[in-house]
């Protein structure tokens, strides 16, 4: 019987068979690779939700901080114009406060040497005097506006000019006194009594008063 037919039939139906599986591996294998992409494409996609959630809450968050910046820029204003307010109101109380010390100091300094020499001195006495009413006046009127330092040092300083005109009349007072013949002695002490508190107290307190209105109203980075 001759079988080459039937090999060779075998050999066809073995040849599609393996052509058969061959086409089913590389199906399973496209199959997998498509599902392995889906998986990729779906993580991709996850991620590029994330982001643009993300993105979409920070320019939430951005809106936001644009829509409250104008609120707290106006807020922050009328702080910002109160201090400037404040810083004004001060400086012009020392500005009125500051020459009329001056101005005391001045006089009662002129006042003591027309003591001191026998000169007339009647209207540098009332000048003084009435130098040192301003001052006070002054410094009642802007007392408000004066931080606690400056103000304590002004008193002082009103107090301390007072006391010295005050011992120069007692000393010019002793210097007219015809009975009763005032010894040196009286003289010498209230003549002294005078410098002490002019040339040491009170030049101390000027000094110091300038100083710490300098630090206030100059020696400042505001405004």
């Amino acid at each position: 019987m001759d079988t080459d037919p039937l090999l060779n039939l075998f050999e066809s139906g073995q040849i599609a068979i393996l052509l058969a599986g061959a086409a089913l591996l590389i199906g399973l294998i496209a199959l997998w690779l498509v599902a392995g992409a889906k998986r990729s494409a779906y993580q991709d996609l996850d991620k590029l939700r994330q982001k643009v959630g993300t993105l979409g809450r920070e320019l939430d968050e951005i809106r936001v901080s644009q829509f409250n910046a104008p609120e707290r820029e106006a807020m922050a204003l009328p702080g910002q114009e109160a201090a400037a307010a404040r810083y004004r109101a001060e400086k012009s109380a020392y500005d009125q406060i500051w020459p009329q010390l001056w101005f005391l100091h001045d006089r009662l300094g002129m006042f003591l040497r027309a003591v001191e020499n026998s000169e007339p001195a009647g209207e540098l006495r009332l000048e003084a005097r009435n130098a040192a009413l301003d001052a006070r006046s002054l410094l009642n009127r802007n007392r408000p506006f004066c931080c606690e330092p400056v103000e304590e040092l002004v008193t002082r300083l009103i107090d301390t000019e007072i006391k010295v005109h005050l011992a120069a009349c007692q000393h010019l007072d002793l210097l007219k006194e015809v009975s009763g013949s005032p010894s040196d002695h009286e003289r010498r002490v209230l003549r002294d009594k005078c410098h002490t508190l002019y040339e040491g107290e009170a030049r101390d307190l000027m000094n110091r008063l300038a100083a710490a209105i300098r630090t206030r109203v100059i020696n400042v980075s505001y405004p």
